[in-house]
């Protein structure tokens, strides 16, 4: 009996080293142990100078145009009767991106309101991802391609490139009749009431923009990517996307993040040079932070010369908790430098804001995490609206005031085996899947 399982041991020992091997090739032909571009400007420009917004645009891979938020939204409630209230209003067409779907009253209100559209002969367009709706039953795409939807699944997995479902469309984007688009982070999921995670003691945190203006032009082009990637048709007829805002439009970057497999990512270029723009301020909100050295030294160097570095994150009331304990390990460079850390505590929070002074605000889908820096198909929008600014800077306060900051000291009380063992290992597969 011994000899058996001494060679049963034997036998598994071989196959880890084995599959340990097989990964390392893997991750070494993918390109993880290249050097890591480091984002450092001579001379930044000012967010309050007029060329501040082209200047950030040629550098990042943006695209420059000019709009104006209409709503803003910070609670999950309000964000979806926005957009069945927007779904419901359409006349023409309706296309809808999403990462994020699950079985529940969400998913099943905004079936029920785009079927009632597709009815009425609406023309309607889904791209999903087709891991992050993984757990919606084929019914129920059945029933909406039935009523005259069109779908598309993003990614599906193929054996002829594996290694490419690594990459999701993390996308949110409402577009209604190529008038008005919803932008934000949330997903269609009941996940967002805060009653489905047992720890959650409120709705989730999270933020979503309405958009008018010439800004339209630019995410029906981003939508029709995606959905010729798909194997659809692109519709690039812009005669019913005029816009017809009497309102002022403001300069607005448009971001989308594309899987850059290599050095250059535009989320990333984003975040980091409007990090090293700032003079007063950076507020910082990501459900899943992950900081490079890169982006810990920038935001040190900041709080050195007198900014306001907060970072706005989630607590151990985490969805992904592996995933927290490998963002607790990056804190400890941070508090060493000074950077104050809040880990929001009713709930999840899963908004995506950086705020630069009181001039610039970025939102969107993307977190600050290599996921979506690197592999994600991401929609990031930058703007200089002051009701934008003000709305930001505002969720961003009361996040704030129902968070507990964390402290160097209770740091470096951490557990051993689930933040710095565990923590650690997931940090290391994060950043190189």
């Amino acid at each position: 009996m011994w000899n058996i399982l001494s060679s049963l041991l034997w036998w598994l020992f071989i196959a880890l080293i084995v599959i340990s091997l097989i990964l390392l090739v893997g991750f070494y032909f993918q390109g993880a142990f290249r050097d890591r571009v480091e984002y450092q400007v001579d001379c930044p420009p000012n967010p309050k100078d007029a060329l501040f917004a082209p200047t950030l645009a040629s550098i990042t891979n943006s695209f420059i145009t000019q709009g104006i938020v209409t709503d803003f939204w910070a609670e999950p409630d309000l964000i979806q009767q926005a957009r069945l209230d927007a779904v419901s209003k359409a006349e023409y067409t309706i296309d809808f991106e999403t990462f994020f779907m699950t079985p529940g009253k969400r998913a099943d209100d905004f079936a029920v309101a785009i079927a009632e559209r597709a009815a009425a002969g609406v023309k309607i367009r889904l791209i999903v991802d087709s891991y992050g709706t993984k757990d919606i039953s084929p019914k129920y795409w059945q029933r909406l391609q039935a009523s005259g939807i069109k779908l598309s699944f993003f990614n599906s997995f193929k054996w002829k490139a594996p290694l490419d479902y690594a990459g999701r469309t993390h996308r949110k984007l409402l577009l209604i009749d190529s008038q008005v688009a919803l932008v934000g982070g949330a997903g269609i999921s009941d996940l967002w009431d805060g009653t489905e995670k047992s720890d959650d003691r409120q709705p989730w945190l999270d933020v979503e923009m309405r958009l008018e203006g010439d800004i339209i032009l630019y995410l029906a082009g981003v939508f029709s990517q995606h959905w010729t990637y798909g194997g659809g048709k692109a519709n690039l007829n812009r005669e019913q996307q005029a816009t017809s805002v009497k309102d002022k439009q403001y300069p607005m970057l448009v971001t989308p993040g594309a899987n850059p497999q290599y050095r250059f990512s535009p989320i990333k270029a984003l975040k980091y040079n409007s990090i090293i723009c700032a003079t007063n301020r950076i507020w910082l909100a990501s459900p899943y932070f992950l900081p490079d050295p890169n982006s810990q030294d920038l935001l040190i160097a900041a709080k050195q010369k007198g900014l306001d570095v907060r970072i706005l994150t989630t607590s151990k009331r985490s969805d992904k908790k592996p995933v927290y304990y490998a963002s607790y390990e990056h804190y400890g460079k941070l508090l060493r430098g000074g950077v104050e850390i809040y880990e929001y505590q009713p709930s999840m929070t899963h908004a995506k804001m950086l705020l630069i002074d009181d001039r610039w605000t970025i939102t969107g889908s993307a977190n600050f995490d290599p996921r979506s820096f690197d592999h994600n198909e991401e929609l990031d929008l930058a703007s200089s609206q002051p009701e934008l600014v003000n709305g930001t800077k505002n969720v961003f306060e009361n996040g704030f005031a129902q968070s507990k900051i964390i402290t160097y000291s209770e740091w470096k009380q951490r557990s051993w085996w689930r933040h710095r063992i565990l923590g650690n290992l997931v940090d290391f597969f994060q950043w190189q899947l």
